[in-house]
């Protein structure tokens, strides 16, 4: 498959009259055939929100409270930022040209075959471990009730992911359904506990024999009590939080007239983040000490226990595994059509190509449950080290994903500037002034990962050997992209 791939008819038709920026023939991916646009508004605005929620802030903002304190609403907020820039940037691509294979098919179009392989296997890096962060959750959760306390971690891991699974397998419709009610219990319980906690704060109820107020900031070392330095050194475990943002982009190529959906869902990512991300970590503060939360449980089941209202821990614990599951039924979909657009580019796999009579490209979905299943073996011999160890490679994965989405964004931009194209009304402002900047950003992110020790250095120095890996990978595959583009170019030729 080449940049000119698969045009229809309809869409192959003599360059515009005028000349202008829109004469150039639109690029068709051949990867975006045969779904069904069964999403709807309701469910797109939801996969958004849960996007924008996810296991990062349900499990992950425990652990990094106990070690950057009060400080880590700040790290939120900045990370907030760049994450609305990406989103708002792949929004305005999506707008441009919707397409199930999302920022792969716009490498594909301005960055060529070897952008769209190295953005779909950086993406999948992304998924593939943060599938096994999730079903590391999952367990880690179960393991709260006392009942599931003595089934070893691997087991209840190995039980999330089958469920998910089977579930993913059934049609696009089904999904949506699933992340619509998944989003609503993840909004309705951050709504509630920041309702319950306000109230706590307000009436300084005592939580545990600890008084609500700036009082927990304040005499327990203020806003930084470790420094600034443990703040920035865990931005690349918050950036693992917003690592769902880009799903609404994957979902507009099932949606019904995205043009309408995807700027409002979109544009509320913004407050979104800033009242769920930013609110919740401040009452987290304000509700106790930093020193009380810890990476074993989840900070949210952490107040409610100390609070001793009976069954109120075991409610919250239920949210948060539903979080879980989400984000891993999210991952799921969103490497489905991504390996499903590389497959059909020969890229990858060609079993990843395959769809079901639902529209469902079931082969992408099995070769990431595939490696969710080593994250059961990982379970098994380090139950311990699990989450940490897949979340530095995760962030890996992310911050090569939102590089390529803003690159692609860059290109995008030059091409318009040079009238080769014309942009959406709905654009990432301040261009090219905030692809630059957040590039920069998702560097600073990884001189962070190596300034800090253990894992975080550690996979910053794998970084050479991820890159032999899709330079060798690129050796293997790049007959098969340059046969399937010469065999796509024939077709529409033959066509001519």
């Amino acid at each position: 498959m080449s940049d000119r791939v698969t045009a229809a008819d309809p869409l192959s038709a003599a360059p515009a009259a005028s000349g202008g920026p829109t004469a150039a023939t639109p690029h068709v991916d051949a990867g975006d055939a045969g779904y069904r646009k069964d999403l709807k508004s309701r469910h797109v605005n939801m996969i958004a929100i849960g996007g924008a929620i996810g296991t990062g802030l349900f499990l992950g903002a425990g652990g990094r409270m106990s070690q950057a304190g009060p400080s880590l609403f700040i790290a939120y907020a900045v990370c907030g930022v760049f994450a609305f820039f990406v989103v708002r940037a792949l929004g305005e691509l999506v707008l441009y040209r919707p397409s199930s294979g999302a920022f792969v098919s716009y490498a594909r179009e301005f960055m060529g075959e070897k952008g769209a392989y190295t953005a779909g296997w950086l993406y999948f890096l992304n998924w593939s471990t943060t599938a096994v962060a999730d079903i590391t959750a999952a367990a880690t959760y179960a393991h709260f009730w006392s009942m599931f306390s003595d089934v070893p971690q691997w087991i209840l891991a190995l039980i999330a992911l089958a469920v998910v699974l089977a579930a993913n397998l059934i049609s696009v419709k089904y999904f949506g359904e699933m992340e619509f009610w998944f989003a609503i219990v993840k909004v309705a319980a951050l709504v509630a506990f920041m309702l319950v906690g306000i109230f706590l704060v307000v009436t300084s109820h005592d939580i545990g024999g600890h008084t609500p107020g700036l009082g927990n900031i304040t005499d327990n070392g203020g806003v930084f009590p470790n420094g600034m330095m443990p703040m920035l050194l865990l931005i690349q475990g918050v950036v693992f939080a917003y690592a769902s943002v880009e799903l609404c982009g994957v979902a507009a190529g099932e949606t019904e007239n995205p043009e309408k959906i995807m700027p409002k869902a979109i544009n509320s990512i913004m407050w979104r983040v800033g009242l769920f991300y930013v609110g919740s970590v401040v009452l987290l503060a304000l509700l106790l000490p930093y020193t009380a939360y810890s990476g074993d449980q989840s900070p949210f089941v952490t107040v409610f226990d100390k609070l001793g209202i009976p069954g109120a821990a075991g409610v919250m614990n239920l949210v948060v595994l539903t979080a879980a599951l989400s984000s891993l039924n999210s991952g799921l979909y969103s490497t489905g059509r991504i390996l499903r657009s590389m497959s059909l580019a020969g890229s990858a796999p060609r079993f990843t190509g395959v769809m079901n009579k639902g529209g469902v490209p079931y082969g992408g979905i099995l070769l990431t449950a595939a490696f969710g299943v080593l994250g059961v073996a990982l379970n098994y011999v380090m139950p311990g080290e699990a989450f940490e160890l897949v979340l530095n490679f995760a962030s890996i994965g992310i911050i090569g994903t939102w590089a390529m989405i803003m690159v692609c964004s860059l290109l995008f931009w030059r091409r318009a500037e040079e009238g080769r194209l014309a942009r959406p009304g709905y654009r990432l402002p301040w261009a090219p002034y905030t692809q630059i900047v957040t590039l920069l950003f998702l560097g600073s992110v990884l001189v962070l990962m190596w300034m800090d020790e253990g894992i975080s250095r550690t996979t910053v120095n794998c970084l050479p050997l991820i890159a032999a890996a899709l330079v060798g990978g690129w050796c293997l595959v790049r007959r098969r992209v340059r046969d399937t583009a010469a065999g796509q170019d024939g077709k529409r030729d033959g066509r001519g």
